[in-house]
């Protein structure tokens, strides 16, 4: 098996696997309140940000944490319904005391090199995130950071791939445009992170998966640059685990 400097839990089902991975999140925040989190987008997400609503309910307070998005698509408003502005609101913030001047996404509605460079200032002048949460997209992408992707690339515009438009055309309204350009987090700002915290779910993630871990390092699948970093956990499912060259005894929790 391909030796992984990471570390890698598979858990029986997607439930499990979410409520791992916020879990770490929530272990975090307890000890460090004044955390920076790296946070992002997407379905497999809105479950874990559910959690979190939970943990604050419950008297876990954001009030002190600082937040950074991955990413923003280039042309949104931070009002507009498919921005990620909008996103983070519906699932998260909206719902925590988390206070709205330590919340930082790329803004998507002005011109787009200078949103990147902005962004790039910001993420410079805050520091090192404490824990960087992160998907893994169906072609290997991490943040916006599609396959060819260098690993030291910095902050910047990037072109979506047909792939993860069409990926990402089920959170819109039909008849609306998906953007074709974001301004991403670099995986050079990605992999400076403290931790990292990454999840795949579902069998439409097991190529992917399987690439990150078991494949060449390299920028064919940037979601491999994983493995470089001292301290990155994946959580995955067994649909998504299902390609790895010895997939192992799921844990119980």
């Amino acid at each position: 098996m391909t030796v992984r400097s990471t570390s890698f839990r598979l858990l029986p089902d997607t439930d499990r696997a979410i409520e791992a991975a916020a879990q770490t999140i929530i272990e975090l925040v307890k000890g460090r309140p004044d955390a920076i989190l790296g946070l992002a987008t997407g379905g497999t997400m809105e479950p874990l940000y559910g959690h979190l609503v939970t943990a604050h309910h419950d008297g876990l307070s954001f009030a002190r944490v600082r937040t950074v998005n991955l990413d923003e698509y280039v042309g949104l408003s931070p009002d507009h319904p498919n921005s990620y502005h909008s996103y983070m609101a519906q699932h998260f913030f909206d719902h925590v005391d988390v206070a709205e001047q330590n919340i930082y996404i790329p803004q998507g509605e002005i011109e787009p090199a200078q949103a990147a460079h902005k962004y790039s200032a910001l993420l410079e002048r805050l520091g090192p995130v404490d824990l960087q949460l992160l998907g893994i997209g169906a072609n290997g992408h991490i943040g916006f950071n599609e396959p060819g992707t260098a690993v030291d690339a910095p902050t910047r515009v990037v072109e979506l791939l047909p792939s993860t438009i069409k990926a990402n055309a089920r959170f819109f309204s039909a008849g609306d445009v998906v953007p074709s350009h974001a301004v991403t987090m670099g995986t050079a700002e990605i992999l400076s992170a403290r931790s990292i915290v990454a999840l795949a779910t579902g069998a439409a993630k097991a190529r992917a998966l399987a690439d990150a871990l078991d494949g060449t390092i390299g920028p064919d699948c940037p979601a491999s640059y994983l493995r470089l970093h001292a301290n990155c956990t994946i959580f995955a499912d067994k649909l998504a685990g299902a390609e790895l060259q010895e997939l192992g005894t799921p844990s119980a929790a």
